[in-house]
């Protein structure tokens, strides 16, 4: 999951508010992508702030967008990302709502210590006033990290008890917490949730609507691979995707995951959800954007 978690121009980003949503009616420049692609910030840095990035994203026929950090924006900044997405008929993907403090390896979400638990039910909580200001459904969560002491079949039966009582709070919102396994190859060494198919015994464990998987084939790709026969396997709790290719975490076509192939098979799956460019550009600036923005166009057509 982790991009650059990139800091946040937040005044630069209201300010110019009003001239990015002046360009929110502007006439479409490209043809709308058969699938929902949705970048971030950065994915066109060199096109401006965060709005006038959403602008041109839509104007290249992208119709949905993500962001990991919206939670900690302003109140501002959140309705005016969701007011020019609205304009732009765009939706809005996955924001982070829970996210373990990494230089501390915390939190043991399956451990002996109940004030992890409630932490994180707390950040649940104070999520849904997010997600309605951003007309958003999905929201990611990451389980914390594995206690070293405890057997794990403890630890997963303490987490989805806990995931159960997040749905609780979720449900009655219609929002969808989607769990993101993560791979301790490359990126997040210790971490609880690792495979796709882990995430399917936890979701399987919660049995609500609320709780799904996010799977992110950058990371499978890593940990476990074999990812169509995976998808395929553990599609019923998979509630959100994301794409990045390996090595380098990229866009499609600069490494080694068949992208083409995934794409037909959502297509055959007749999947019409968000898929995440949680991936960062391989060539630095409009000459990246434009590559990016080929790279989709090519897998799009697949």
């Amino acid at each position: 999951m982790r991009l650059s978690r990139r800091s946040v121009l937040a005044a630069s980003a209201v300010t110019a508010g009003a001239a990015a949503m002046g360009r929110a009616a502007a006439t479409q420049n490209a043809a709308r992508f058969s699938l929902g692609f949705a970048p971030h910030e950065g994915s066109f840095a060199s096109r401006g702030n965060r709005l006038e990035q959403i602008a041109y994203a839509a104007d290249q026929g992208f119709t949905a967008w993500e962001d990991n950090e919206a939670a900690g924006r302003t109140v501002a900044e959140q309705t005016a990302m969701a007011r020019l997405l609205q304009q732009r008929n765009m939706t809005m993907g996955v924001f982070v709502a829970s996210m373990p403090k990494w230089a501390e390896f915390r939190p043991l979400l399956g451990g002996n210590d109940d004030a992890e638990r409630e932490a994180f039910l707390a950040d649940i909580r104070a999520s849904i006033e997010v997600a309605k200001r951003l007309n958003a459904k999905w929201m990611t969560v990451v389980t914390g990290f594995l206690d070293r002491k405890l057997p794990v079949e403890i630890q997963t039966g303490r987490i989805i008890d806990t995931m159960r009582r997040a749905a609780d709070i979720v449900a009655p919102h219609g929002l969808v917490m989607v769990m993101e396994p993560l791979n301790t190859i490359v990126n997040h060494p210790g971490v609880f949730l690792q495979t796709i198919p882990q995430g399917f015994a936890v979701a399987k464990g919660v049995n609500s609507a609320a709780v799904k998987v996010l799977a992110d084939l950058y990371h499978e790709q890593i940990q476990a691979g074999n990812l169509i026969n995976t998808l395929t396997t553990c599609w019923d709790e998979i509630g959100y995707i994301q794409f990045g290719d390996n090595p380098g975490r990229k866009e499609p076509g600069t490494g080694e995951i068949n992208y083409r192939n995934v794409v037909r098979w959502l297509r055959a799956k007749k999947f019409a959800g968000v898929i995440g460019m949680e991936h960062g550009n391989s060539t630095d600036g409009r000459a990246g954007e434009e590559r990016l923005i080929a790279a989709y166009r090519a897998i799009d057509a697949a």
